[in-house]
C-alpha cells in the first residue's frame, strides 16, 4: 500500500489527478459540492478515491454546460443512492433547448454579418462616415440610412 493511499490524496494530489487547480477543489468544497475531507493531525484535507470520482463527474456535467446548481442537484441524488437518470433527462433536456436556441441565434447573426458583407462595395469604396461602416449616400447597404 502507498504512503498516498493510507494518508489519502492531499488537495494538490486530487487536483492534479483531476486536471485542476487546487483553488478549483476548494471552492467546491465550499459551493457543496464536495463534502468535506477528513483532516490530518497537521489540519491538512484528505480526499478519499471518491473525491476523485466525483470531480470527474462535476467536469463531465460541466462539460455539457450544466450549471452548479444543478449539478449539486444531480449529486444529491447521486448522493442518495437513487439513480440520477430522470432528473438527469430533464436537466440536459433544457440545456439542449438552451443551445438550440443559441445556436438560432447564431445563425442569425451570422446571416446579418453575411448581408452586410455582401453589401459591401466591392470596388472604389467610398470613405464612410464617421462614426458609421457606410458610405454618405448609404451606400446601397440595406442597414445604412439613405
Amino acid at each position: 500500500m502507498t504512503t498516498t493511499a493510507v494518508r489519502g490524496l492531499r488537495v494538490a494530489e486530487l487536483a492534479t489527478a483531476a486536471g485542476v487547480r487546487p483553488d478549483t477543489v476548494r471552492y467546491y468544497e465550499r459551493a457543496g459540492l464536495l463534502p468535506a475531507p477528513e483532516r490530518t493531525a497537521a489540519g491538512y484535507r484528505s480526499y478519499d478515491a471518491a473525491a476523485l470520482d466525483r470531480l470527474r463527474f462535476i467536469q463531465g456535467a460541466q462539460r455539457l454546460g450544466l450549471r452548479l446548481a444543478d449539478i449539486r442537484t444531480l449529486l444529491t441524488v447521486r448522493d442518495t443512492g437513487t439513480c440520477p437518470c430522470e432528473p438527469a433527462e430533464q436537466l440536459l433536456r433544457r440545456r439542449m433547448a438552451e443551445v438550440d436556441a443559441e445556436i438560432a441565434r447564431l445563425l442569425a447573426l451570422r446571416a446579418e454579418m453575411a448581408a452586410m458583407a455582401d453589401a459591401l462595395p466591392s470596388a472604389d469604396c467610398p470613405p464612410p462616415s464617421p462614426g458609421t461602416w457606410c458610405p454618405p449616400a448609404g451606400g446601397g447597404d440595406p442597414s445604412c440610412p439613405s
